[in-house]
């Protein structure tokens, strides 16, 4: 059966978070010759993992498979206290491209731990994000998954406890286990805005509104995107047919009716465009939006510090003026789909001295 039209979810796809640290990494195989070093993986899509490869960039699980002095990125999913630390010791560039929003929770974690609280967590065990937030204060941190994880706790009645979670998880699963938190724990502390990123949230929203009337979804992203499995997890509750891809050729090919589409926040613009020329829809694409996002987040702060010196030293050498905010001065503008495009055709890094100074 041909697929009739195409539901096309908005907000999808990058969220700020990874907007910043994909231009971030961008920057680094533009000014330093190859390696370029990234603890874990920038985002977790293979696509964009694999690009970077191509450039010269080495993600490590480990700084100390780092050389002495060579530049280094650390992921946006956060990393612990110990392993930034390792980081800076290695006397090298150390570009943190931490999502502002984990930030925030780890900070919270580090708060309500020297508090006295017994934090508990919900993520997921094994994912960088929670690996990363719980090594903050490891020996107050308890790792929950489900409402059964809650009801296990080795907690006494009067314990002080904090509630905070993964920002990339679920809101119908985040929820339940919150009620069943909120439940045990009467004088629960809990921020007053809850950790789930917006953007989960959002494209969470924009699925369910397509999904009433697609008689398919297709999700996009990578099977180690928490981000994604959440959005699946959500479009298996609200329509028969799911299916999660990593690109257009793994599309099934009967799929038919109306499809909606959507793409987690790993995935870049360019695989929904692949997917849709897949499925060609003979009635053409519906854009279905739920809210806008503007939302953004600027270049980290070691690397805005280590664009402008560059920018210096050249202008210096060439005895010309120059305007240290000119290689960022269209940050916000500027798409993280697009440096990707970019990138793809390249096949050696343009360095510092090409700036236009």
């Amino acid at each position: 059966m041909p697929v009739d039209k195409v539901l096309l979810a908005a907000p999808r796809g990058f969220c700020a978070g990874v907007e910043m640290a994909i231009k971030a990494l961008a920057w680094m195989v533009r000014v330093f010759d190859p390696p370029v070093y990234c603890y874990h993986e920038i985002v977790h899509n293979q696509i964009v993992v694999d690009r970077f490869r191509r450039l010269g960039v080495v993600f490590v699980n480990d700084v100390d498979e780092v050389p002495q002095g060579a530049p280094l990125m650390l992921s946006a999913h956060g990393s612990a206290p110990d392993v930034v630390a390792a980081a800076r010791a290695h006397g090298g560039v150390v570009i943190d491209a931490v999502c502002p929003l984990v930030t925030k929770v780890h900070h919270e974690v580090k708060v309500r731990a020297g508090k006295g609280y017994t934090v508990v967590y919900v993520g997921h065990e094994g994912h960088d994000e929670a690996v990363g937030t719980m090594a903050v204060a490891p020996g107050a941190v308890r790792l929950v998954e489900t409402e059964a994880d809650v009801h296990a706790l080795a907690l006494g009645p009067d314990e002080p406890v904090a509630f905070l979670a993964q920002t990339t998880l679920s809101m119908d699963d985040w929820s339940g286990v919150r009620d069943a938190a909120a439940r045990r724990f009467p004088e629960m502390w809990m921020p007053g805005r809850s950790d789930l990123c917006f953007a989960t949230t959002n494209r969470q929203a924009a699925l369910k509104a397509i999904a009433t009337r697609a008689d398919a979804l297709v999700v996009i992203g990578s099977p180690n995107s928490s981000n994604t499995r959440a959005l699946e997890n959500v479009a298996r509750t609200v329509c028969p047919v799911v299916v999660r891809v990593n690109g257009a050729d793994e599309v099934p090919d009967d799929l038919g009716g109306i499809v909606g589409v959507t793409a987690g926040a790993s995935a870049p613009e360019e695989l929904v465009r692949a997917v849709i020329e897949r499925l060609a829809p003979a009635g053409g694409v519906e854009l279905v939006a739920v809210t806008d996002e503007d939302e953004y987040f600027p270049p980290p702060r070691e690397l805005r510090d280590l664009l402008r010196a560059a920018v210096l030293a050249v202008s210096a050498s060439l005895f010309v003026p120059a305007d240290p905010t000119a290689p960022l001065a269209d940050d916000r503008a500027l798409a993280a789909s697009d440096v990707l495009d970019v990138l793809s055709a390249a096949t050696v890094p343009a360095q510092i001295t090409s700036f236009d100074v």
